[in-house]
Protein backbone atom coordinates (compact mmCIF):
# COMPACT_ATOMS: atom_id res chain seq x y z
CA UNK A 1 0.00 0.00 0.00
CA UNK A 2 1.19 3.33 -1.17
CA UNK A 3 -0.19 6.27 -2.20
CA UNK A 4 1.04 8.36 -4.97
CA UNK A 5 0.51 11.13 -3.18
CA UNK A 6 2.14 14.49 -4.13
CA UNK A 7 5.01 15.89 -1.62
CA UNK A 8 5.43 19.33 -2.39
CA UNK A 9 3.43 20.33 0.91
CA UNK A 10 5.49 18.76 2.80
CA UNK A 11 8.47 20.03 0.99
CA UNK A 12 7.10 23.34 1.61
CA UNK A 13 6.77 22.93 5.37
CA UNK A 14 10.11 21.65 5.71
CA UNK A 15 11.82 24.21 3.91
CA UNK A 16 9.79 26.80 6.35
CA UNK A 17 11.53 25.02 9.46
CA UNK A 18 14.28 24.71 7.87
CA UNK A 19 14.83 28.71 7.28
CA UNK A 20 13.81 29.05 10.92
CA UNK A 21 16.20 26.18 12.48
CA UNK A 22 18.52 28.10 10.68
CA UNK A 23 17.84 31.36 12.42
CA UNK A 24 19.82 30.98 15.67
CA UNK A 25 22.35 33.19 17.13
CA UNK A 26 23.20 31.92 20.10
CA UNK A 27 24.93 28.30 18.65
CA UNK A 28 21.96 26.58 20.03
CA UNK A 29 19.47 24.90 18.47
CA UNK A 30 15.55 26.08 19.13
CA UNK A 31 13.29 24.53 21.43
CA UNK A 32 10.03 24.09 19.40
CA UNK A 33 6.53 24.29 20.58
CA UNK A 34 2.75 23.04 19.11
CA UNK A 35 2.65 27.16 18.11
CA UNK A 36 6.09 27.36 16.42
CA UNK A 37 4.88 24.96 14.04
CA UNK A 38 2.59 25.33 10.83
CA UNK A 39 -0.77 24.77 11.99
CA UNK A 40 -1.30 22.29 9.51
CA UNK A 41 1.20 19.98 11.25
CA UNK A 42 -0.42 20.50 14.36
CA UNK A 43 -3.53 18.50 15.94
CA UNK A 44 -6.13 21.28 16.68
CA UNK A 45 -6.29 20.62 20.51
CA UNK A 46 -2.91 21.44 20.58
CA UNK A 47 -2.05 24.39 18.03
CA UNK A 48 -2.11 27.38 21.15
CA UNK A 49 0.80 25.50 23.06
CA UNK A 50 3.64 27.71 23.07
CA UNK A 51 5.69 25.65 25.99
CA UNK A 52 6.77 22.78 27.51
CA UNK A 53 5.95 20.47 24.75
CA UNK A 54 7.74 17.05 25.35
CA UNK A 55 7.06 13.46 23.68
CA UNK A 56 4.38 11.35 25.34
CA UNK A 57 5.33 8.00 26.69
CA UNK A 58 4.94 5.23 24.25
CA UNK A 59 4.84 1.18 24.21
CA UNK A 60 5.91 -0.04 21.45
CA UNK A 61 7.55 -3.57 19.80
CA UNK A 62 10.33 -3.66 18.52
CA UNK A 63 12.44 -6.09 15.66
CA UNK A 64 13.32 -8.55 18.61
CA UNK A 65 9.91 -8.67 20.12
CA UNK A 66 10.65 -6.44 22.86
CA UNK A 67 8.58 -3.58 24.40
CA UNK A 68 10.48 -0.86 23.81
CA UNK A 69 9.11 2.70 25.96
CA UNK A 70 10.10 6.44 27.07
CA UNK A 71 12.52 4.70 29.17
CA UNK A 72 14.96 3.11 26.14
CA UNK A 73 15.55 6.77 24.84
CA UNK A 74 15.97 8.43 28.31
CA UNK A 75 19.13 10.50 28.35
CA UNK A 76 19.62 10.19 24.67
CA UNK A 77 19.17 12.52 21.82
CA UNK A 78 17.39 10.52 19.07
CA UNK A 79 15.84 10.84 15.29
CA UNK A 80 12.55 9.10 14.63
CA UNK A 81 10.52 8.51 11.53
CA UNK A 82 7.75 6.78 10.32
CA UNK A 83 8.08 4.20 7.58
CA UNK A 84 6.47 0.77 6.49
CA UNK A 85 8.28 -2.29 5.29
CA UNK A 86 6.04 -2.44 1.78
CA UNK A 87 6.63 1.06 0.89
CA UNK A 88 8.52 1.21 -2.20
CA UNK A 89 8.84 4.87 -2.88
CA UNK A 90 10.21 7.08 -0.28
CA UNK A 91 10.40 4.66 3.17
CA UNK A 92 13.47 2.89 1.15
CA UNK A 93 15.49 6.09 1.16
CA UNK A 94 14.76 7.13 4.75
CA UNK A 95 15.69 3.86 6.21
CA UNK A 96 18.82 4.10 3.75
CA UNK A 97 19.50 7.81 5.39
CA UNK A 98 18.52 6.49 8.94
CA UNK A 99 21.29 3.94 8.58
CA UNK A 100 24.14 6.64 7.22
CA UNK A 101 23.00 8.29 10.73
CA UNK A 102 23.38 5.16 12.84
CA UNK A 103 27.17 4.48 11.38
CA UNK A 104 27.71 8.11 11.82
CA UNK A 105 27.01 8.22 15.34
CA UNK A 106 27.80 4.26 15.57
CA UNK A 107 30.38 4.75 18.46
CA UNK A 108 28.48 7.94 20.61
CA UNK A 109 25.84 6.17 22.92
CA UNK A 110 24.61 9.37 23.65
CA UNK A 111 22.55 8.95 19.85
CA UNK A 112 19.83 6.24 18.97
CA UNK A 113 17.16 6.11 16.73
CA UNK A 114 13.28 5.34 16.31
CA UNK A 115 11.33 4.16 13.45
CA UNK A 116 7.34 3.95 14.01
CA UNK A 117 5.38 1.48 11.33
CA UNK A 118 2.51 3.28 9.91
CA UNK A 119 1.08 -0.27 9.47
CA UNK A 120 1.47 -1.72 12.09
CA UNK A 121 -0.95 -4.70 11.42
CA UNK A 122 0.79 -5.60 8.12
CA UNK A 123 4.56 -5.64 9.86
CA UNK A 124 4.86 -8.31 12.43
CA UNK A 125 7.61 -8.88 14.89
CA UNK A 126 8.51 -11.10 12.01
CA UNK A 127 8.41 -9.08 9.15
CA UNK A 128 10.79 -6.19 11.19
CA UNK A 129 13.02 -8.54 12.10
CA UNK A 130 14.13 -9.40 8.86
CA UNK A 131 13.78 -5.76 7.44
CA UNK A 132 16.01 -5.06 10.09
CA UNK A 133 18.63 -7.36 9.03
CA UNK A 134 18.17 -6.53 5.87
CA UNK A 135 18.46 -2.71 6.15
CA UNK A 136 21.66 -3.45 8.84
CA UNK A 137 19.90 -2.31 11.48
CA UNK A 138 21.82 -2.37 14.90
CA UNK A 139 19.67 -3.41 18.04
CA UNK A 140 21.23 -1.24 20.15
CA UNK A 141 21.25 1.88 18.33
CA UNK A 142 18.13 1.88 16.68
CA UNK A 143 14.59 0.06 17.10
CA UNK A 144 12.28 -0.53 14.50
CA UNK A 145 8.87 -0.93 15.79
CA UNK A 146 5.38 -1.87 15.42
CA UNK A 147 2.49 -1.57 17.84
CA UNK A 148 -1.26 -0.25 18.46
CA UNK A 149 -1.95 1.97 15.59
CA UNK A 150 -4.22 4.55 17.76
CA UNK A 151 -1.22 5.00 19.68
CA UNK A 152 1.63 5.23 17.03
CA UNK A 153 -0.62 7.58 14.72
CA UNK A 154 -1.46 9.85 17.83
CA UNK A 155 2.36 9.97 18.71
CA UNK A 156 2.67 11.44 15.36
CA UNK A 157 0.44 13.71 15.41
CA UNK A 158 0.07 14.87 18.94
CA UNK A 159 4.18 14.41 19.98
CA UNK A 160 6.06 14.30 16.37
CA UNK A 161 4.04 16.75 14.60
CA UNK A 162 5.51 14.68 12.02
CA UNK A 163 2.44 14.57 9.11
CA UNK A 164 0.22 17.08 8.06
CA UNK A 165 -2.87 14.97 7.57
CA UNK A 166 -6.22 14.72 10.54
CA UNK A 167 -7.27 11.34 11.32
CA UNK A 168 -8.52 8.86 14.50
CA UNK A 169 -5.80 6.28 13.70
CA UNK A 170 -8.76 3.90 12.64
CA UNK A 171 -8.68 1.16 9.89
CA UNK A 172 -8.57 3.35 6.95
CA UNK A 173 -6.63 6.16 8.41
CA UNK A 174 -2.98 6.27 7.02
CA UNK A 175 0.16 8.75 6.90
CA UNK A 176 3.02 8.50 5.49
CA UNK A 177 5.48 11.20 5.80
CA UNK A 178 9.56 12.02 5.13
CA UNK A 179 10.25 13.34 8.07
CA UNK A 180 12.91 13.21 10.70
CA UNK A 181 12.24 14.24 13.97
CA UNK A 182 15.24 15.23 16.02
CA UNK A 183 14.34 15.06 20.03
CA UNK A 184 16.94 15.77 22.57
CA UNK A 185 17.58 14.59 25.99
CA UNK A 186 14.82 16.18 27.52
CA UNK A 187 12.28 14.83 24.97
CA UNK A 188 11.92 18.10 23.38
CA UNK A 189 11.68 18.75 19.55
CA UNK A 190 14.90 20.19 18.40
CA UNK A 191 14.35 19.84 14.67
CA UNK A 192 12.19 18.74 11.78
CA UNK A 193 14.46 17.19 7.99
CA UNK A 194 13.30 15.45 5.11
CA UNK A 195 14.49 12.12 5.38
CA UNK A 196 14.91 11.64 1.65
CA UNK A 197 16.91 14.69 1.12
CA UNK A 198 21.08 14.17 1.31
CA UNK A 199 21.36 17.37 2.49
CA UNK A 200 19.23 17.44 4.78
CA UNK A 201 20.96 14.67 6.56
CA UNK A 202 24.12 16.45 6.88
CA UNK A 203 22.04 19.12 8.55
CA UNK A 204 21.26 16.64 10.77
CA UNK A 205 24.67 15.30 11.71
CA UNK A 206 25.84 18.99 12.13
CA UNK A 207 22.56 19.58 14.53
CA UNK A 208 22.81 16.00 16.33
CA UNK A 209 25.99 17.36 17.31
CA UNK A 210 25.09 20.78 18.22
CA UNK A 211 22.67 18.90 20.89
CA UNK A 212 25.78 16.98 22.67
CA UNK A 213 28.76 19.70 22.63
CA UNK A 214 29.04 22.12 25.70
CA UNK A 215 27.37 25.50 24.06
CA UNK A 216 24.06 23.09 24.07
CA UNK A 217 24.81 21.78 27.79
CA UNK A 218 25.03 25.95 29.13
Amino acid sequence: MCFNKPFSIFTGLILCFTLSCNNTKSGKLPIYNPSDFNAELVDVSLRNTSKNHTVSDFELINQNGEIVTQDHYKGKVYVADFFFTSCPTICPIMTDNMAILQDEFLENHEIMFLSLSVTPDIDSVFVLRKYATEKGVIDSKWNVTTGNKKHIYELARKSYFAVVEQGDGSFQDFIHTPNFVLIDKKKRIRGIYDGTDKDEIFRIINDIKTLTTDIEKK
